[in-house]
């Protein structure tokens, strides 16, 4: 489409990747002599959009495995395919269900999955290639999708898949050096290409492998990726999805006996949340010129100045919790609960007894948070981040991979821990969990004191890493730095920013304003729609106090899709930007796409 990827390109790629060594749902084809490539068929009853559930399916209870304890690559893969949509889409009415979102399609097709080393990293990253069979190798399109936080590499399919699968297009998903690959040291065991979990320190090859624990180290102590990789994966989220894209150009390749590269196949980026901050990075990073359009929904990004998510995260994650003490304020809060008040008043007085506020009010800290630049909009999330503990839960396993810490020193006293877990629960991990934060038997732990606010001792130490001086606070501030974002762009490829205004956990403030302002002033060719009534989960659309109040915005990432692939065409135009005043759906009554203000 404008500069091409040759071959040499191609085959100079720096990657290093391992077949599984299970055998089920996989003929051991080599796919190039750099790469062993694992590769499932999805038909008769499967498929690539939904594991073969359809939307009803989707809707309904999540699958389960025949034996919760040995479940099959087949089984895990479906799981994980049913909690990466359900993770992101809300199947209620406030979602869209039984309105804007009528069926989801069987799409028919093969999958083609890696693992992909960059070449000063110490992991693989995962990346799969979603090929429909209906591809139009005539007019070819791929679409790469980063995974959304900290999931696994299916974790961008609600997103992609709707709208690429059923159009024939090909979809590149990569876990960007994150996702649920964990290592489990009460069975010593890690994560196989096909997502079971084998034995680790043997020649199997894992998506990763850890440090040996130490006699007097806790068993029950769990190894995130992104926490305790060592690798700093955010700061190479660009490469990754240029890595994916590759991948994806040379399957195509390989597969459809022709050359398929930036030149004659339209290539376009799509994530969202740190996904979408991927993609954004990646399109300052293509000075190949390998993307031809960018759909950014969401994005984690950290433009020039503009402050980056540990620190607005740390503050947050001291204050927010004191906003509580404000039973009126509560009241007009998503997941707002007046039993959150008693709570919010220990916080506010132990910050003045920490010398961290003047006076014990939650006007006080209000204030301190406003100065800091929270807008009203993004204060009305507090009772959503202090119940799901995500200030605490970012702010520890960021600084962990930040200071590229492993499982049994992450900083501040923190560790993550399986001491009561299933097997059931473990085996699952990769299928269904987030890659951060506790949850399936998982818990997050600090060494806080034994006091009414025990969480504050932790939270004041990862703060001070932010403000304060010396070796650990220089470093973290240069791993930091590492992700900042530059806002300019190599070429002219058209790019589309969304956020909801009202997004508290990545506040539109903080980011997609500030990298558009900025890479619009560096001659980026870029359209930026905020979106009122939008907040960061669509997954709490059909929540108490959440229904009624909120709109999605993967509908808005579906219809810049659109956007991006008619000027690419020729039969659009960018367009100006846009302040969307939608209308959601009145309770229990399905959202429709005319109430979206598009």
């Amino acid at each position: 489409m404008r500069l091409k990827l040759t071959a040499a390109v191609l085959a100079g790629l720096l990657l290093a990747a391992c077949d599984s060594a299970q055998e089920p749902a996989t003929d051991g084809r080599e796919v190039a002599p750099e790469l062993d490539v694992r590769i499932t068929e999805h038909r008769d009853g499967d498929d690539l959009l939904t594991a073969g559930l359809g939307l009803e399916g989707m809707a309904g209870m999540p699958p389960q495995p025949a034996d919760p304890a040995a479940p099959t690559p087949d089984e895990l893969r479906r799981m994980a395919i049913h909690k990466s949509w359900t993770g992101i889409q809300s199947f209620t009415p406030a979602g869209g269900l039984g309105g804007l979102l009528e069926e989801l399609p069987t799409v028919p097709g093969r999958e083609f999955q890696a693992f992909v080393t960059l070449a000063d990293a110490a992991h693989p990253v995962r990346v799969l290639l979603q090929l429909p069979d209906d591809f139009d190798a005539d007019s070819p399109c791929l679409v790469v999708a980063p995974a959304s936080g900290s999931r696994g590499v299916y974790g961008a399919i609600a997103l992609a898949g709707p709208w690429a699968l059923p159009a024939g297009c090909a979809v590149a998903y990569t876990d960007k050096g994150a996702g649920t690959d964990f290592y489990d040291y009460s069975t010593e065991t890690g994560v196989a290409l096909d997502g079971t979990r084998v034995a680790g320190r043997q020649d199997n090859a894992l998506g990763f492998q850890v440090e040996t624990r130490s006699d007097d180290a806790d068993e029950a102590t769990v190894a995130l990726k992104h926490a305790h990789s060592g690798d700093h994966p955010e700061a190479d989220w660009g490469r990754h999805v240029l890595r994916a894209a590759e991948f994806g150009l040379r399957v195509l390749s390989d597969e459809l006996d022709g050359e398929f590269s930036a030149e004659n196949t339209r290539v376009i980026a799509a994530g969202l949340s740190n996904g979408g901050g991927a993609v954004l990075r990646a399109a300052e990073q293509d000075g190949d010129g390998l993307l031809d359009a960018v759909v950014a929904v969401s994005p984690n990004v950290t433009a020039p100045d503009a402050p980056p998510l540990y620190d607005y995260a740390t503050a947050a994650a001291l204050y927010q919790p004191c906003l509580l003490a404000n039973l009126d304020a509560v009241d007009d809060m998503p997941l707002g609960n007046p039993t959150q008040a008693a709570m919010g008043e220990v916080r506010c007085a132990s910050l003045v007894r920490a010398d961290l506020l003047d006076e014990a009010g939650s006007e006080t800290a209000r204030a301190r948070l406003e100065a800091l630049g929270f807008e009203a909009a993004a204060l009305r999330q507090s009772a959503v981040n202090v119940a799901l503990d995500l200030w605490r839960t970012v702010a520890a396993s960021y600084a962990s991979a930040y200071l590229q810490r492993g499982p049994f020193d992450m900083p501040c006293g923190f560790a993550y821990s399986a001491p009561g877990a299933t097997a059931a629960q473990r085996n699952g991990w990769w299928a269904l969990h987030s890659g951060i934060g506790a949850g399936a038997g998982i818990v997050l732990t600090d060494s806080g004191e034994e006091s009414q606010d025990k969480q504050l001792p932790a939270l004041r130490c990862l703060r001070h890493l932010w403000t304060g001086k010396g070796s650990e606070a220089r470093r973290l501030h240069e791993a930091v730095e590492a992700t900042r974002a530059s806002a300019r762009l190599p070429g002219d490829a058209p790019v589309i920013v969304i956020h909801g205004a009202d997004d508290g956990l990545i506040p539109p403030a903080f980011s997609s304003r500030p990298w558009v302002e900025q890479a619009r002033e560096n001659g980026g060719n870029l359209t930026y729609w905020e979106v009122e009534k939008a907040q960061h989960f669509d997954v709490l659309l059909g929540a108490p106090g959440v229904a009624g109040r909120y709109v999605p915005l993967l509908p808005y990432g579906w219809r810049a899709l659109d956007s991006v692939n008619e000027i690419l065409d020729g039969s659009g135009q960018p367009g100006d930007d846009r302040i969307i005043d939608p209308d959601p759906a009145p309770v229990g009554e399905p959202l429709r796409w005319e109430d979206l203000g598009l």
